[in-house]
């Protein structure tokens, strides 16, 4: 198997998000955690790099989406955190 680099990138995107999901599942991980909304980003922005060479409309609208959600998610936890610094 001669693999590029960008599969292997994209590889690795997907496996990130996968792991994160059987976190989920096997309750070593919470959504509410801000490693979730990031490892998520990050496998998505790693798919998104694999995609710049071998190019894929469905797979790339799916992916934006995760990324952009997962952002969502970062931010979200950050404004609590430091509302919560605020108010205690």
């Amino acid at each position: 198997m001669n693999a590029h680099l960008h599969e292997i990138i994209g590889a690795v995107g997907a496996a990130l998000i996968v792991i994160t999901y059987l976190l989920i599942q096997l309750r070593r991980m919470q959504v509410e955690e801000l490693r979730y909304s990031l490892l998520n980003a990050l496998g998505a922005s790693f798919i998104l790099y694999s995609l710049t060479v071998d190019f894929n409309l469905s797979a790339f609208l799916i992916e934006a989406f995760w990324l952009l959600i997962s952002c969502l998610g970062m931010a979200k936890v950050l404004f609590e955190r430091a509302r919560r610094k605020e108010v205690g």
